[in-house]
């Protein structure tokens, strides 16, 4: 599936269209540069869980964030990390088989430990500052 977006409202409601097909056991991996909306997709796919998108925080000081709605969420976020042993340091494998679902920005870090039927998620930055989103993987 493919989108654009021309703006946060869009944003979210794109991520709310994908969070609305969740149906547990999903591995998402959120790829995309710092600042291209990663964080703000992440809050419509928690909307669409029941959870306040007001919640949702990136997590890049604490690397793991968690939140119960109608599917439970863990929201990761890799940037700090910089091997597959630190990602095992923190517990971040127990998050790779969830009952709920699980969100992981820069998943890239980790790769060669994801499980195979990993949803990936591409935002890009266009010129004109239009976000390409790019749904691939397991079917939704």
């Amino acid at each position: 599936m493919d989108f654009t977006s021309t703006s946060v409202e869009q944003t979210l409601a794109i991520g709310k269209q994908i969070g609305s097909a969740l149906v547990g056991g999903e591995v998402i991996s959120l790829r995309g540069s710092l600042g291209v909306g990663k964080t703000v997709l992440a809050k419509g796919i928690a909307t669409a869980l029941g959870i306040d998108a007001d919640e949702v925080v990136s997590p890049s000081f604490t690397l793991i964030q968690e939140y119960d709605g109608s599917l439970a969420l863990a929201h990761l976020d890799l940037y700090r990390l910089d091997s597959v042993e630190e990602f095992e340091m923190i517990g971040g494998e127990e998050f790779l088989y969830p009952s709920g679902v699980t969100l992981i920005e820069w998943a890239d870090k980790v790769a060669e430990v994801l499980p195979e039927h990993l949803i990936t998620i591409d935002i890009i930055r266009n010129e004109d500052e239009s976000r390409a989103i790019s749904v691939s993987g397991a079917a939704l």
